[in-house]
């Protein structure tokens, strides 16, 4: 990404150039066109096409509400009415059920396929007067103090300048400008990779709790790490394990023979698997959790992965990416209209950092004995248990309430990693000597 001040007098062809057409991308343009901007969207796949990151929040509620989508989402989802993870009672597992959080959201939220969900956020983004373009590829972005440009080469090679007043980089895991401006760092405590599957023939759990997403712990050879199991509709469940990166390189065998031992190793999900079946998308990725230093600059700003990706045990990416697209969009529309954007931008960023800091806090501790232990027998002390079902609805931005519990929370936490203070040591060891080789 370069600077170039030969092309700020020159008519811009839209308002705001938004790179990707994910979650991100079709909410911030939505919200943009229907204030009256000229937007040009650029996907450089077509939709639809497979993605992860299939389970929502009940914070995603209102946004899919505001977009006016929420009728079609839910025709093709599968309602979540809770997250469940494992312990030792009767059932083999705790409901943390979203009708019960500490203050009033959302019940529930949905199971998706991508390639579903992103097509409705994309064609809505078109009817609001986006003009989108697929199989585009942005090569190149500039920006000055009051403009921005972009290369863009279509599917049959042909390439363009685009310039616009502003410029939002939705780009998801590719991180467009993270890439280019060298913003990109990979997260200092939690590495991780991830290997995932969709599967037929999955049990699911007994009604109420059919479209929970279930967490799982294991621990295989010399790691641990957890597991994912998300129903989705046509009887297509996605499932994944997400690991150390040293694990993943340590397996024998195919992709799919060790995505298999790691499920068969937990005894109540292979139970779920009996008659289970590959259905399709297997795929591994790597380098899982990272964040962009900078999330903004004059006339650019990063929305959703492309400014910070965290490892998935919460369901948090999608919530993550439309509320952070919604609030870019915000800002963008007020700097066009003579705000000054330095301050705008600050603020944007101290926000969207604030939420991250508090899901990373629980996610680089979640395969600890006593983070284990305490999701194993949960107490509504002080309201503490209703606090943590707002945290995994996704309540974290502006949740006075919720912070203060989960406050307590934490020193619960650390009270328990006392008590617990032989397994934690070892746990400790353990991954020194994961990350040593």
């Amino acid at each position: 990404m370069t600077s170039q001040e030969n092309h700020a007098a020159r008519s811009p062809d839209c308002d705001v150039i938004i790179i990707g057409g994910g979650p991100a991308g079709t909410t911030a343009a939505t919200e943009l066109a229907r204030r009256g901007h000229k937007v040009q969207l650029f996907e450089k796949n077509r939709h639809p096409r497979f993605h992860i990151g299939e389970s929502l929040l009940p914070m995603n509620i209102p946004i899919l509400e505001r977009l006016g989508v929420l009728a079609e989402v839910d025709l093709i989802g599968v309602r979540k009415p809770a997250a469940d993870f494992p312990a030792d009672n009767e059932r083999g597992f705790n409901v943390f059920d979203f009708s019960k959080s500490l203050e009033k959201l959302p019940g529930y939220a949905y199971q998706v396929k991508r390639e579903q969900f992103d097509e409705i956020l994309f064609r809505n983004a078109q009817r609001a007067g986006v003009s989108t373009y697929e199989n585009t590829e942005v090569l190149n972005a500039a920006t000055t103090a009051d403009s921005a440009s972009v290369t863009v080469r279509d599917a049959g090679g042909a390439t363009r300048e685009v310039r616009g007043r502003y410029l939002i980089d939705a780009s998801g895991r590719d991180t467009f400008l993270g890439s280019s401006l060298k913003l990109k760092k990979r997260h200092a405590r939690h590495r991780s990779a991830a290997i995932f599957a969709h599967f037929t023939g999955v049990e699911r759990r007994a009604e109420p709790w059919t479209g929970n997403i279930s967490i799982y712990r294991f621990r295989i050879g010399p790691g641990q790490g957890w597991i994912w199991l998300i129903p989705l509709s046509d009887g297509i469940t996605s499932i994944g394990a997400v690991l150390a990166p040293e694990l993943m390189k340590q397996r024998k065998g195919s992709l799919d023979e060790f995505l298999m031992e790691i499920l068969h190793s937990v005894p109540p999900l292979k139970a779920r698997m009996v008659n289970a079946k590959l259905h399709g998308n297997l795929e591994a990725t790597g380098n899982y959790s990272y964040e962009c230093r900078e999330h903004s600059g004059k006339r650019w700003i990063m929305a959703g992965d492309s400014a910070a990706f965290l490892d998935p045990v919460f369901s948090s990416g999608v919530y993550l990416a439309m509320h952070s697209a919604t609030n870019a969009a915000e800002l963008v529309d007020r700097v066009l209209q003579g705000a000054r954007e330095r301050p705008l931008q600050r603020a944007y960023e101290r926000e969207i950092r604030a939420g991250l800091k508090e899901f990373t806090w629980f996610i680089v501790r979640f395969t600890t004995p006593a983070l284990a232990w305490l999701f194993a027998n949960p107490r509504n002390v002080m309201r503490v248990e209703e606090a943590m079902v707002s945290m995994l609805s996704g309540h974290v931005f502006g949740a006075h309430q919720t912070l203060r519990r989960l406050r307590v929370f934490k020193a619960l936490y650390y009270i328990t990693s006392l008590f617990m203070w032989r397994d934690t040591l070892r746990y400790r060891r353990e991954m020194r000597a994961l990350e040593a080789g």
